[in-house]
Parts: structure tokens; sequence; C-alpha cells
């Protein structure tokens, strides 16, 4: 054993039926975190009559979540490394689970946020960990990439089956049901993790530099902010401002990171061609995932009227295909070699994208189950792919770290769709007229008036157009990078540098 003291307080789980049932244990807060990125899509025009935020609040509603997640996950992932992952595990999941209950009865926009940004919080501490941990139940190579494609499949399917789920409670109860659900589901993880899974903190990797979570932060909420500006009032010298202003942070931490014996982010991992691929991967995936879910979701509510519960109806095909081929993606990057099962994976999602395009203000809802199902196939692959070059790229010591990285571009993606692809579809809607900000703003507001309501609706879809092809652009370009710079055709897990 090297100078790396790993410190194990349970019962050997290695492989066998205890790590199977840790496992277990460990998909419940993957799925928690994953449902809460998307739950809310259907949720969303219900909140808006009951609380009645501004276009700017809704957006915060969605997108905090996710930007304190991406924001924290490297963080944690180092932090778990350090003091152990098993204790943040829990700690992130007290957290979560008391943040919920705060959203669940939150008396307004202002305070949903606030619990949101706490839910962000404790949401970092648990996907690293979960992820982390499954190389101590499972060091034999085959077993772990079974275990993580089984932990990817309820990672992507969770933000598959959100919108689902939300349906079926706002069927039957009130919104704040979305987020009282998580916590039962987090008091059996409290109880069951101290005795299923193991500790581990490695004990050479050096003290957390607080000053580099202070640039992380600091660099990625200043340039968020400039685009949801810009998407809401136009670009100014207010968001001049603050996109400069989270550019130079940001290029701040990547200097710091690069002097320190023990960075946040270990900037020698992005030589490695196959992990840099799959971290641009996971960030166009995400990316169009959230706009496709978010505007789809809106399409199919106040487009053509349905109600919650016959909108997540047809979400399901996605997230058959998604929670499939998740599980199934090792099995396709044995078959193809990883470089060409990235490239058959993000085409495949961005065809898919292309195929929803047939939706209408009259209709579509073919089109739309039919495209989302394919592109859960090549959602469900790259997920699974991104999970398991992130384990293999570094030594168990160093799992956390890279594992932060990995989620965070999930993260950081699924909150950049929001705000780049929402915001576009945004643009192009309050172009087409002269519009409240929001589809649902206009329809309660002009509801007697049904012309103006029909051009709304129209111009809405003109808007969900424009960003769905957005989002297949993105994916297609990231295909054509890894076609070009992926060499390796290893199978997915060897940990070669692919440089």
């Amino acid at each position: 054993m090297t100078n790396v003291e790993a410190a194990r307080t349970a019962p050997d789980t290695s492989g066998g039926r205890r790590a199977w049932f840790g496992l277990a244990v460990l998909l419940l807060p993957v799925l928690l975190v994953s449902m809460d990125m998307s739950v809310l899509f259907l949720a969303l025009p219900t909140l808006t009559a009951d609380l009645d935020p501004s276009a700017a609040q809704q957006l915060w509603i969605l997108d905090i979540y996710g930007f304190l997640i991406a924001g924290l996950l490297i963080t944690m992932g180092n932090l778990g490394d350090r003091i152990g992952r098993r204790t943040v595990l829990l700690a992130g999941a007290t957290v979560f689970g008391t943040a919920s209950a705060i959203a669940a009865f939150a008396p307004s926009a202002a305070v949903l946020i606030a619990a949101r940004a706490l839910m962000g919080i404790g949401g970092a501490t648990l996907l690293p960990s979960s992820l982390a941990l499954i190389s101590d139940l499972f060091p034999d190579q085959r077993q772990r990439s079974r275990a993580i494609g089984i932990w990817t499949a309820f990672f992507a399917g969770g933000s598959a089956v959100g919108p689902i789920i939300g349906g079926v409670l706002l069927h039957h109860f009130a919104w704040g049901s979305v987020f009282l659900i998580n916590v039962p589901v987090l008091l059996v993880l409290l109880a069951f993790a101290p005795l299923l899974l193991p500790e581990h903190r490695a004990a050479a990797l050096g003290p957390l530099d607080l000053p580099s979570v202070a640039l992380s932060i600091g660099g990625i909420l200043p340039a968020v902010y400039a685009v949801k500006h810009i998407a809401e009032h136009g670009p100014d010298v207010e968001a001049f401002v603050s996109a400069f202003l989270g550019a130079a942070v940001l290029t701040l931490f990547v200097r710091r990171q690069r002097r320190l014996a023990h960075p946040l982010v270990d900037l020698s991992l992005f030589t490695r061609t196959r992990f840099s691929v799959a971290i641009g991967s996971s960030t166009a995936a995400m990316m169009s995932l959230a706009g496709l879910s978010y505007l789809s979701s809106i399409w199919l509510q106040s487009v053509t009227g349905r109600d919650p519960l016959q909108a997540a109806v047809l979400g399901i095909p996605m997230a058959i295909t998604v929670f499939i081929f998740s599980v199934s993606g090792s099995a396709v990057a044995r078959l193809l070699g990883v470089r060409w099962a990235f490239v058959t994976a993000l085409v495949t999602a961005a065809v898919g994208n292309l195929l929803v395009l047939g939706i209408g203000a009259d209709g579509g809802a073919g089109w739309y189950v039919a495209g989302s199902a394919i592109a859960g196939i090549g959602y469900g692959i790259v997920f699974t792919l991104v999970s398991e070059v992130a384990v293999a790229s570094v030594p168990p010591e160093r799992a956390g770290s890279a594992v932060g990285i990995s989620e965070t571009s999930f993260e950081l993606g699924n909150a950049l769709g929001l705000a780049l692809l929402g915001s576009l579809a945004a643009l192009v809607f309050r172009a087409g007229g002269e519009f409240a900000p929001t589809l649902g703003e206009t329809i309660q507001r002009y509801a007697a008036d049904s012309g103006l309501l029909a051009a709304a609706r129209e111009s809405f879809v003109t808007g969900a157009h424009a960003s769905i092809a957005a989002g297949a652009g993105v994916l297609l370009l990231m295909g054509v990078v890894a076609f070009v710079v992926g060499r390796g055709d290893r199978p997915a897990g060897s940990p070669a540098d692919d440089r």
C-alpha cells in the first residue's frame, strides 16, 4: 500500500451480496437528486398560479438548484475524499431532506428559491460520494462497470422520470408534494447507510483549498447571471460587467489549480482524450436534455391543453429508453469501442431532438413521443460512459475528485440548458408579439382573447423549435469532436490515458 491511508469503518462489502444491498442504498439519493432537476417542469404552471413568481423568479426556481450543485460538486467530491465519503453522504442527505420540507411548504417564490438553493448544497454532497463509494464496494472491474451502469441508469432515469412522478403527484396533491416525497426516502438512506456502506478517506491529499472553492463558485454564478440578464433585458452594461467578472474569476481559478500541489480540480485529467470527450459529451447531452424536457413540458400543458398526468404519460417512452440504455451502455462500448459509442450516442440523441421539431401549435404528440424515445437511447449511453470514464481515470483515493468533475459537467449542462436554451426560446417567443414575459402569464392575463392566445402559442412553438434545434446542433458538434479527437478503442472502464 502507498502513503495513502484509507480508513474503513464498515465490514468488508466488496463484491458480495452486502455490496449490492449497499448499491441499492446509494441509488436512493441519486434518484432524488436527478429527479429534482426536472420534477418542477410539470409543476411550474400550478406553482406559478399559486406563488405568482416573476419571469426571472421562475428561471431561478428552476436554475438555482442546478447551478449550486454544479458549483459545489467538485468541492464536495474533494471533501469526501478527505473527511470520509460516507460521512459527507449522510450530512448531505440531512441537508437535502430538511430543504425539501421547507420547499414543500414555501409561502412565496423567494422562500422557494432559497429552499432550492439549500437543496442544491445538499445535493452536491450526494452524487460524488455515492458514485465514488462504488469503487470501494466493487473492486472487480466487470462488477464495477455493471454497478456504475445501474447507478447511471437511476441518475439519468431519475431526470427523465421526474416529470412523470411530478405529474402523478400533481394529479392528486398540491405542488409541494413533489418535494415532500424526498423526506421518507432520505430517512431510509440515513437508517441503512451506516450499516451497509464502508467509510473511505484518503489521508495524503492535503487540506482543502478554500480560495479555490470560493473562486469556482464566484466564477460560475456571475457568468450564468449574465446569460439570464441578457435573455430578460438584452445586452447592457450590467450583463457585460457580470460576464467579465465571471470570466476573470474562472481564469484565476484555473491558474491557481496549476500552481497547487493538491488542486481542487486536477487539470491533468483533461490531457487525457477520453476524459475530455466524456466531459464535453455529458455537458452537451444534459444541455439538450434539459432544454427538451423543459420546453416540451410547457408545450404539452400550455399549448396542447393536457393536464400534468396526461403530459407525464407521454414522457414514459423516453424514461424507459434512457433507463435501458444506461444499463447497457457498457455493452455498447465493448461492441463499438468507446470512441464510436460516444459518436453513435451523440448522433442518435441529435436525431431524436430533430424529430421533436414535428410538434406544432395544433398537434404533434406522435413526433414528440418518437423523437424523445430515440433521443433517450443516445442520452442513456452517453451518461453511462461518462461515469465509467470518470471512475477509471484516477486511482481510488482521487475518485471523489474525478467524479466531482464529471457530475459537475452533468449539472452544469442541465443548468446551461435551462438558461441558454430556455432563454433563446423566451427571446423568440417575446419577439412574436405583445405578450406577457412567459406563455403561462400570457394565458392567465389574456384568457378572453382567443386570437392573441393562438398567436402566443404559435410563437412559443417557434421558440421551442429554435431551442431544440440548437440543442441538436450542440450534440452533432460534440459528435464531430468525439470522432476527430477520440482515439481510444478499448472497452469502457479501462484506465488508459488515450492521450
